[in-house]
């Protein structure tokens, strides 16, 4: 790389590279060899001659150089650099390559460069400033900020000037050159300010500090003077005098005293106020003052450095390198060329403190730099030697929290008056683990129930037997309690049973014993407590229960009297028998049996038997409560035919609550709301299959009954779960392949205004369609025809399942809902049932009526058989009188029978609705002699015989309310 063109003022002859490459030696006809910088910057004479310079060589690795002349002259010459640096306090500047200087913060090891491109003379650096003397000037710095650790620099003032001087120090505002015996002061702009003239040479300078621009100086003379120097002030002060030339000092941080080396290597204090010889240490070289505290001073010598407390013999520490600086755990030393940063502990004059009880000292000395192991021993020094605020900060050093918490609680309780030390340092004994110690000192102080505490919270019973008072019970149970408590927290759960059953904490014991599940030890402790013990027992029978041993619990329960549980016991635990045998002795606890009971029997299908549970226990509304959940329930899940069972029983429920005459009105419209849905939900069980399965189990004839019943009687709101579109859709399905189109287009016609499922969209539209090339009206032979007044109906009733004509309701089979040939007649007024029933048993003859109907009676069946070999029924049937009624007429017409008309009836004829009270019965008259009709005994629905038979056989009970057949009770 070429650098920068340089003009020289003589022919150069010869050139060689100085060391390494750093300098170069230049030598010519100027008759001298001059040393230059690599990039060509002169830094002075190595030696003049007397004629041309030919030739200069230097020794490889070393600072020797030869020069050869013309006149046949040969030089050898030896060069040495001088150091030229400054220091002030963390901040060292050194000169680095003859022509640039770094400044190096000692603390952060950071470094900065800076090129002066001249040879750099003197170095001075103090707080925030930094001046360099070159050759023909003076460059001040500044740093850029007031951070401690900023490291950046900038020009502040340029003293344009040459200076012959042998020292220079720089303030805030000023630069002092030192020339011999005279002190110069300058401003940063060149103009000198004032000067000093001495006595003697000046061999030491040193700034003390002070506010800017009034600075002060410490000067020491050769003729052993020492002075103090204001900057702004023109006259100088003498502090003191010595016989000795001054090499080195220092004044301390207090401003007493008086740190001087002389020429003989002699360190001398002096007293600055009385001008007195404190000491004096031979073999010194410099002195430095530690700022942070007054008792400490260093000085070193070529071998080692000695770190001394005024107070007391002084401490060496080995350093191979000269002295510069004392900061508290730092000594920062200087060589030729660099600083080392030397780590210094406090340690050894901390315990020279220690060792005479002076705490406070010694915590200062230990706040300049000392181990953690050296401040825990310092806090428990303090601690022990009740010195509780020395002791607090050392262990706050430490974040001891747990010996400060000792003690903050020991000043609160002197803060409350107590002022026995003994106390305080047995406590203090106990945390360091002097567990002996801190228990002789309890007893001495008095308190040997604290010893006993400690001794227990130890563990250690053996010692702390020997603190019990004389056979007091209370503190051996409270030993034995302990030592249990121990053996327990141990995993020794035997030894700790034993132990707390001989100190009578039975509690305890049971709970150790329930949670490892050892029922012969709870049973053992449950017989031998006392029947008063209720808390004890009481824990017994839980753990029983918890460990399923239902037959302790119930011994436990008996014991002390509980009955209440024990009810409770039998119930959890499914033991009716025995809750029932409870039960029947005390009466008191009826509903804690019976309900639970009938829950269980709900949740477990048992209807019947809940609702007889129910009613033993009186709870007529919670049996219907449970019924209506689980009628919902099978709603919401599409198991209609279980709901039409639930609300049928809902029903009968209702009817047996209404014999209150408090609920009567209420409960029979429940019932017969409850009946109306049971009806319906037991129809739409076959539609909702007929929609939702691939194949029908019903003949097409069924399903349009059904859905037709359905339609009639959805007039109002329909109930939840069943769906119009899935009725509709079934109702004309079957009504188009059985021939009724009118009643297929009315029901197509009803699907157009509802919301159509996605899967019956196709189908429907396409029946639309199809529907409307098939004649306008039904087939005859699907129109119900009204037994009463034998008026074939339409198909589609605006009044719903009655007669257009005579409004009789129509009677459906409950199986295939086709209308049966019945009449329902009504008694006339004054004749009870009893006496109707015996009327009708009478059976007074009748003519061309013998043997023609033949009644067959079961438990499970009421069945009107006709004999087809008689003559048909003759036309002089009082009954059949009874059926006229007013033509034209709106309203409703009962047929009702006189006594004559009963007794002239068959009991063959006759099927009784025998419903209990307080509804009346109702009597039905078959109208048809070629059919037989079958009603079931429990929930009166009316089958075709054939039908009935068949569903029975299928399912061993009735279809609709589930009667079995081998169930003797209506």
């Amino acid at each position: 790389q070429i650098g920068k063109d340089r003009s020289l003022n003589f022919d150069p002859c010869c050139l060689s590279y100085f060391t390494k490459g750093e300098y170069i030696l230049l030598g010519g006809s100027d008759k001298q060899v001059s040393l230059f910088t690599k990039d060509g910057v002169r830094l002075g004479t190595v030696g003049e001659q007397n004629s041309w310079v030919w030739t200069c060589k230097v020794k490889p690795d070393s600072n020797y150089v030869v020069v050869g002349c013309q006149d046949g002259t040969i030089s050898f010459y030896q060069l040495i650099f001088s150091t030229v640096h400054g220091l002030y306090k963390d901040r060292y500047a050194y000169r680095d390559s003859m022509t640039d200087v770094i400044v190096q913060h000692l603390i952060t090891e950071q470094k900065v460069r800076i090129k002066c491109k001249e040879l750099v003379k003197k170095i001075a650096i103090y707080k925030n400033r930094l001046a360099i003397q070159l050759p023909e000037k003076i460059l001040i710095y500044e740093l850029y900020s007031d951070d401690s650790s900023d490291m950046h620099y900038r020009v502040k003032e340029k003293i344009v000037k040459k200076f012959e001087c042998n020292l220079l120090v720089v303030c805030a505002d000023h630069i002092i050159l030192c020339q011999e015996k005279r002190l110069q002061c300058l401003s940063f702009s060149g103009v000198k300010e004032r000067e000093w003239q001495m006595e003697s040479l000046i061999r030491y300078i040193k700034v003390i500090g002070g506010p800017p621009g009034r600075e002060g100086l410490l000067v020491g003379l050769k003729n052993g003077q020492i002075l103090k120097i204001f900057v702004d002030n023109l006259f100088a002060i003498v502090l003191l005098k010595q016989a000795t030339a001054v090499r080195c000092l220092d004044m301390s941080a207090s401003r007493n005293k008086l740190a001087v080396v002389d020429e003989n290597d002699t360190c001398l204090v002096y007293d600055i106020h009385t001008k007195e010889l404190l000491f004096q240490v031979k073999s010194q070289l410099s002195v430095h003052w530690l700022t942070q505290c007054e008792n400490f001073k260093c000085r070193d010598n070529a071998l080692f450095s000695n770190i001394k407390i005024t107070l007391f013999s002084y401490y060496k520490q080995r350093m191979q390198q000269f002295l510069g600086a004392f900061r508290a755990q730092q000594v920062f030393c200087r060589g030729c060329f660099s600083v080392g940063i030397y780590e210094i502990l406090q340690s050894a004059p901390m315990y020279q403190y220690l060792d005479r009880k002076m705490f406070k000292e010694a915590y200062q000395i230990a706040c300049l730099g000392v181990t953690d192991t050296d401040w825990r021993e310092l806090a428990m020094e303090a601690l022990e030697g009740l010195e509780f605020e020395t002791a607090k900060k050392a262990f706050t050093r430490v974040q001891d929290l747990r010996y400060l918490e000792l003690i903050n609680s020991i000043e609160e309780r002197k803060k409350r008056g107590e002022t026995n030390n003994d106390l305080f340092l047995a406590d203090v004994f106990s945390y360091q683990g002097k567990f002996h110690e801190a228990a002789k000192l309890y007893k001495r102080s008095g308190h040997e129930n604290l010893a006993l505490d400690m001794y227990t919270d130890l563990r250690m019973f053996e010692y702390a037997k020997d603190f019990l008072g004389s056979g007091d019970p209370k503190e051996t149970k409270m030993l034995i309690t302990k030592q249990a408590d121990w053996a327990r927290n141990i995993n020794e759960p035997k030894a700790a049973v034993e132990m707390y059953i001989s100190a009578g904490e039975h509690v305890k014991a049971i709970e150790i014993s329930g949670d490892h599940g050892w029922v012969d030890t709870l049973i053992d402790i449950a017989r031998k407590l006392d029947k008063a013990e209720r808390e004890p027992l009481l824990m017994c029978a839980y753990y029983f229960k918890k460990l399923d041993n239902p037959g302790y619990a119930a011994e436990t329960y008996l014991k002390i009297g509980d009955l209440k549980s024990l009810v409770q016991l039998h119930v959890e635990t499914q033991r009716w028998d025995e809750a029932f045998a409870l039960g029947e002795k005390h009466p008191e606890f009826k509903d804690d049996i019976y309900v639970p009971y009938a829950q269980w029997l709900a949740e477990n299908d048992r209807f019947e038997e809940a609702q007889k549970a129910f009613h033993k226990a009186g709870r007529q509304r919670e049996a219907v409560r449970v019924l209506e959940q689980l009628t919902h329930n099978a709603v919401v899940e599409s198991r209609f035919n279980d709901a039409a069972y639930y609300y049928w029983m809902l029903s009968m429920q209702c009817l047996d609550i209404a014999q209150d005459p408090a609920q009567k009105d209420v409960m029979l419209d429940k019932f017969r709301h409850f009946q109306h849905l049971a009806e319906l939900y037991h129809g739409y069980h076959a539609i909702q299959r007929y929609t939702e399965e691939p194949f029908s189990f019903h003949l097409p004839e069924t399903l349009f009954n059904i859905s037709r019943f359905l339609l009639h009687s959805l007039t109002k709101d329909t109930p939840l779960g069943i769906s119009k579109v899935n009725t509709l859709f079934t109702l004309a399905k079957q009504s188009k392949a059985l021939g009724a189109y009118k009643l297929a287009r009315h029901a197509y016609d009803k699907l157009q205004g509802l919301q159509i499922p996605a899967r019956f969209q196709k189908s429907i539209e396409l029946g639309s369609l199809t529907i409307r090339s098939k004649p306008f009206h039904d087939s005859e032979e699907l129109v119900p025809l009204c037994y009463r007044c034998s008026t074939n109906n339409p198909l589609l009733n605006n009044l719903g399942n009655v007669c257009i004509n005579c409004r009789q309701p129509f009677v459906f089979s409950a199986s295939s809902y086709e209308v049966l040939h019945l009449v329902e007649f009504y008694l006339e007024e004054g004749i009870t049932d009893e006496e109707a029933v015996s009327l009708i048993d009478l059976e007074a003859p009748r003519h061309k009526r013998e043997n023609k109907w033949q009644e067959i009676t079961s438990n499970n069946s009421q069945t009107l058989r006709l004999d087809e070999t008689v003559d048909s029924m003759g036309d002089d049937d009082p009954f059949t009188a009874k059926l006229s009624f007013e033509q034209g007429g709106s309203e409703f017409v009962p047929v009702v029978v006189n006594r004559s008309v009963l007794r002239s009836m068959s009991r063959r004829d006759v099927l009784i609705k025998r419903w209990p009270p307080p509804l009346q019965w109702q009597y039905f008259r078959s109208l048809l002699p070629d059919a037989s009709i079958t009603m079931c005994p429990s929930c009166f629905q009316m089958f075709h015989s054939e039908d009935y038979e068949l569903l029975v056989l299928q399912h061993t009970c009735c279809p609709y309310c589930r009667r079995r057949i081998d169930d003797p009770s209506p």
